[in-house]
């Protein structure tokens, strides 16, 4: 009986600790965004819808770093990460409109080729993919080796 006392307390503790190493996260990934805002706020005056995407980009992915940080030490933790990947590559997609990038200021007009920055962000983010399907894999196989011993 003590002993189901002692394993709870050690389950809080732990979950605990997940749920404070994930808000440091959040907190630091944040923190870097709004230093980075400060260099990026004179694009956002010119590109109209700038700093929603970027805002939205952020919190969708704080949000999927938080809660894969909260299932760490579980598969799930291995799914958060290749939805995490998978939503970068997708938000790149969908917000560069593959990577053709038109902008009109005042009297000028300029089309910008963003192919190359977006093909070289989505083969990073494969990379990623590709860990967390491995890392996935990995699990499972350490699993299945502890239960046949």
């Amino acid at each position: 009986m003590a002993d189901t006392g002692n394993n709870f307390k050690k389950k809080i503790r732990n979950f605990t600790f997940k749920a404070l190493k994930a808000t440091v996260k959040g907190i630091l990934f944040y923190a870097i965004y709004f230093v980075l805002w400060m260099f990026l706020a004179p694009i956002s005056d010119m590109v109209p819808g700038f700093q929603q995407m970027i805002e939205t980009f952020v919190m969708v992915y704080i949000l999927l770093m938080i809660v894969g940080e909260l299932a760490s030490g579980t598969i799930f933790q291995y799914f958060f990460n290749v939805a995490k990947a998978l939503f970068v590559i997708g938000y790149l997609i969908f917000s560069l409109k593959g990577g053709i990038f038109g902008l009109t200021f005042q009297n000028v007009s300029l089309m910008v080729d963003l192919r190359l920055f977006l093909a070289i962000a989505m083969l990073l983010s494969l990379l990623g993919l590709a860990k967390s399907v491995l890392q996935a894999i990995n699990y499972m196989n350490e699993k299945a080796e502890y239960t046949r011993i």
